[in-house]
């Protein structure tokens, strides 16, 4: 929550003026504790319902500081009476789930890993001139690490898993001991 003078919101970055009609500049934020106190500044906690959350999983927080998780599945629309929202072409629409957004992104990732490659595929089938070994040997692990990502993906069967896949693993220091199971690609070559 920001920082206030006499219930006052003083936004960082921005000069301002007390109530005894002294001026502070835009870096006042750079001022110690004891001096911030002296201003007469006050921080102040936000509501539960304010809290930061991840929006990639979370919808937003109800009142009292619940988060709102976002559907591991998806879901058909429906209006605020219950009943089913039609598209154009008759059929119900559908919110994409975070499995059918997370599946939808890696195969796009992987679309992009082989994109650079695919010229070589194009002259295999076009002169018949060998591609070579490296490659294919990365091609198909881009295929295969797709295919992981998505079972990895599918598996999952509670939201805080479904967060664990972008969890990078760290040692006991806290440095990076690999990469996150949502991005699990070969190196490229």
């Amino acid at each position: 929550m920001p920082w206030k003078h006499n219930h006052r919101i003083i936004a960082i970055g921005r000069a301002w003026v007390s109530d005894d009609n002294i001026k502070y500049p835009a870096q006042w934020v750079k001022m110690s504790d004891t001096a911030k106190a002296a201003a007469g500044l006050v921080w102040e906690d936000p509501p539960a319902s304010e809290a930061p959350y991840d929006n990639r999983f979370y919808w937003g927080r109800k009142t009292d500081g619940t988060l709102i998780e976002k559907a591991l599945a998806d879901v058909n629309a429906v209006d605020d009476d219950g009943k089913a929202i039609i598209d154009d072409d008759g059929k119900q629409m559908v919110t994409l789930g975070l499995k059918s957004i997370a599946i939808a992104r890696i195969k796009i990732e992987a679309a992009s890993l082989l994109a650079p490659y695919d010229w070589y595929v194009v002259r295999k089938a076009e002169t018949d001139k060998a591609i070579p070994s490296d490659v294919s040997t990365y091609r198909a692990a881009v295929r295969t690490s797709c295919a992981n990502i998505e079972t990895a993906i599918n598996a999952v069967d509670t939201h805080a898993k479904f967060m664990a896949l972008y969890d990078t693993p760290v040692d006991s220091n806290g440095e990076p001991t690999g990469v996150a199971p949502i991005n699990d690609w070969p190196d490229e070559i």
